[in-house]
């Protein structure tokens, strides 16, 4: 299985994209780039090439299950994993998230101490490619 080293984070809001990119970067060493709306991530994706992607799912315009369905449309990036971060962690939505072929959820607000190791953790789940 390919190691985990870049992950592009989609996330409207500035302050919890400094905490993640803190715990991502500077705990857990990937190198992350960040995006403040999904129409920004289909601007830089497919030159960033990313591992995994991080999507939050309430966003102002495109909400997360619009920008994945937007990134599936580019061939480069149909197969890349995502995580979708969240406050409704419901059993239901959650469901709903991981019917989208989503790889895990992660649950906001989230421990930026822990974080990196439920993305590796959460990577290391997938069956080898």
């Amino acid at each position: 299985m390919k190691a985990l080293e870049k992950i592009i984070y989609i996330e409207d809001q500035e302050d919890i994209q400094a905490i993640a990119q803190v715990a991502l970067s500077s705990i857990s060493h990937y190198e992350v780039k960040l995006c403040s709306s999904g129409q920004a991530a289909l601007e830089v994706i497919e030159d960033f090439a990313p591992d995994l992607i991080l999507l939050d799912v309430m966003m102002p315009g495109m909400d997360g299950p619009q920008t994945l369905e937007a990134i599936r449309k580019l061939d480069s990036q149909k197969d890349v994993p995502v995580v979708f971060m969240t406050a409704k962690v419901l059993p239901r939505e959650i469901d709903d998230l991981m019917a989208l072929g989503a790889l895990g959820v992660i649950s906001k607000p989230f421990d930026p101490v822990t974080l990196g190791q439920q993305v590796g953790d959460i990577w290391h789940k997938q069956s080898p490619s």
